[in-house]
């Protein structure tokens, strides 16, 4: 078998692939594919191992496409008496290619404490914080690249928060034993390059499989977050997770509870931007962790009987969330997202079987709507995305009275101002939310709003619909009806963008003489 030791690549995944090509000679490895690399029966696993153990010490620490200043940071570690590990997340993207050196934070473990990692850096960096001190973890720029090194550690936790009592280890190895799963428990040492990996986090990469360093129960006992942060590698990187791995979080799911909703919401944001949320969310929901995290979604699986027929709503939501994505202009959008997965989850609450044998979800938008803003509120969201996504799930059905045009312009004024900045997400929603298997329906409701969104365009060119406003503003309002600033000032604005809305743009005249007549009628 070849060895390149010594050699730079800057390439992992094609060295890597051939690499362990070059041993089993029918073994694919190939590092980008979504679903997991298959390792063909004829393969023994003595063989396996031996290609992977060979790959992991002669070649694929050399792989790591790092910033250069990571070697020359590690020399002024080892220059004073200490080590310096690249770990984690920094080693596993670098295997993956996912690794932007500028634009990806590294991280650092050292058997320094935090006092002399502050030495080491003070003339080497740019700028430093001791923001995570506590946590012996010391921040730094340099020539913008931004690093976290971490003192060891092998903390104890009470098991009834997940703040750990901080406690510094002696080795690397220790250090890893207490990191989230394998793949993340991958370290190099610099400037050596010495590849350290005790619990095969590489072979888990290679399987594109979720474990934990120790027992699962104790791992998600330690820090329940754990087990979200598993569904969220699922979104973010299509991994899947080991079986027992699946089972500890079905059995300790009522445990997310320990955690804020703050962390809870930072994690549940960023497996729904990732690429594969939909994996993601299944995970969540089949091992009962959704129950605890956003319970309104798996209540959406509304059982199928003879008397209350109708497709499953939590399936329907997810597909409507995947169209909404492949529709994202701009990069993954969260408000749009949330927007998709929850546009339904009222209708649980109002479904209701009809005379006619019928099932009914009247209402289920406004139901809905303020279901959202109070699990979002719950999660600790912003207010802009509580109010933006709660306001698309609020207007997500209304254009199903469109029919075949039969809107006035008085209606697609209003639905263009009630949507106002959300317009081009509301038309992505109502677009994904088409999930009939019925190709003549699906061309008739796509042709609809094709000539929604004409009419929308013709009534700007002529409007400004963009920005409607009353024709007359309260300066005016207060000087024509020789009223003082109040609440009927207030009223008369709002009766004069409904007549604006109505019959569109008034001349002065037109406007003052409504303005009258509605004055006079009080």
């Amino acid at each position: 078998m070849e060895l390149l030791e010594g050699a730079i690549w800057r390439n992992p995944v094609p060295y890597v692939e051939r690499y362990v090509n070059a041993a089993l000679r029918t073994v694919h490895l190939d590092w980008l594919a979504v679903p997991s690399v298959v390792l063909p029966a004829a393969v023994s696993p003595t063989a396996e191992s031996t290609a992977l153990t060979r790959a992991r010490e002669n070649a694929v620490v050399e792989l790591l496409r790092v910033s250069p200043l990571a070697d020359d940071l590690a020399q002024r570690f080892v220059d004073a008496g200490h080590r310096l590990y690249l770990v984690g997340g920094s080693v596993r993207d670098a295997l993956l290619g996912r690794l932007e050196t500028k634009a990806s934070d590294l991280d650092f473990t050292t058997d320094a404490t935090p006092d002399v990692v502050q030495r080491l850096l003070g003339d080497w960096a740019d700028r430093q914080w001791d923001t995570g001190i506590a946590f012996g973890t010391v921040g730094a720029t340099k020539r913008g690249q931004t690093v976290e090194i971490t003192t060891f550690r092998a903390d104890s936790y009470d098991r009834q928060t997940r703040n750990p009592e901080v406690v510094f280890g002696s080795t690397v190895e220790g250090d890893l034993l207490r990191r989230d799963f394998t793949v993340n428990a991958m370290a190099v040492e610099l400037p050596v390059h010495r590849f350290v990996d005790p619990h095969d986090g590489l072979a888990a990469l290679a399987k594109r499989m979720l474990d934990t360093p120790a027992a699962p129960e104790d791992s998600f006992a330690d820090d329940p977050l754990r087990m979200l942060r598993a569904a969220r590698f699922v979104s973010q990187l299509g991994f899947d997770v080991a079986p027992r791995v699946r089972v500890a979080m079905t059995e300790m799911a009522e445990q997310i509870t320990r955690i804020t909703a703050e962390r809870v919401q930072a994690e549940l944001s960023k497996l729904i931007l990732g690429a594969h949320p939909r994996a993601g969310l299944e995970l969540l929901v089949d091992t009962g962790l959704a129950e605890y995290v956003l319970p309104e979604v798996p209540a959406m699986r509304l059982a199928t009987d003879e008397h209350m027929q109708h497709k499953d709503v939590f399936e329907h939501s997810l597909v409507v969330m995947e169209q909404a994505i492949d529709r994202e202009t701009d990069g993954p959008d969260l408000v749009l997202r949330l927007a998709a997965l929850l546009h339904d989850i009222g209708k649980p609450k109002t479904r209701r079987l009809e005379d006619d044998g019928r099932v009914s979800f009247h209402h289920h938008e406004v139901v809905g709507a303020k279901m959202t803003r109070t699990r979002l509120r719950a999660l600790r969201y912003s207010k802009v995305i509580v109010d933006e996504v709660s306001r698309l799930v609020y207007l997500h059905l209304r254009f199903h009275g469109y029919g075949t045009g039969e809107w006035t312009d008085s209606a697609v004024r209003r639905y263009v101002t009630d949507a106002g900045p959300l317009l081009d997400r509301l038309h992505k929603l109502v677009r994904s939310d088409c999930t009939t298997r019925n190709r003549r329906r699906a061309t008739a409701l796509q042709r609809s709003y094709d000539s929604l969104e004409d009419r929308i365009a013709t009534l700007r060119e002529q409007e400004e619909l963009d920005a409607i406003r009353p024709d007359l503003d309260g300066n005016e309002i207060m000087r024509l009806l020789d009223l003082k600033p109040g609440p009927l000032v207030g009223k008369a604005y709002k009766h004069l963008l409904a007549v604006r809305m109505e019959k569109g743009p008034l001349t002065h005249e037109q406007a003052e003489a409504e303005l009258r007549a509605w004055y006079s009628s009080l």
